[in-house]
């Protein structure tokens, strides 16, 4: 198996070294805007601790990110209106893992409307910023 790499993009957003569209952030999980989303209202739940992915994440670590799950997932649910909403988790290239540190994509799903590629096109900087905002929001409530 493939070591940790640090210089992962998304290790430079945990360090501040990149920005993001921030949701949420404490000391175990940064919440984002997926700025390449599959849909509207699309998030990644990015946790502080270092892995790859799931086949090499501490237990602990993944203990500490899962309550987290349904409160995100019901707040990406109000803010956007979805009809349903998918819960993803990639471990390795083949498996669709483009992002090579352990997280999780909370995608909402609307009846009629076929989710994009998973890596596709890049959404509008301001609908995602006001995204973040209603999503954040809906956590605050």
């Amino acid at each position: 198996m493939t070591t940790y790499d640090p210089q992962n993009i998304f290790a430079k957003i945990l360090r501040g070294e990149i920005p993001c569209h921030k949701v949420f952030e404490d000391d175990i999980v940064l919440v984002m805007m997926d700025i390449f989303p599959q849909s509207r209202g699309h998030v990644l739940v990015i946790p502080k601790a270092a892995s790859r992915n799931l086949l090499d994440a501490a237990p602990d670590a993944l203990a500490k990110i899962a309550p987290y799950l349904p409160r995100l997932a019901r707040a990406v649910s109000a803010a956007t209106g979805a009809d349903g909403l998918r819960l993803v988790q990639y471990n390795e290239a083949s498996a669709g893992q483009s992002v090579f540190h352990l997280h999780f994509h909370l995608i909402p799903v609307y009846v009629g409307v076929e989710l994009g590629r998973h890596g596709g096109g890049k959404a509008d900087d301001a609908e995602l910023k006001a995204l973040a905002g209603e999503i954040a929001a809906r956590l605050a409530a």
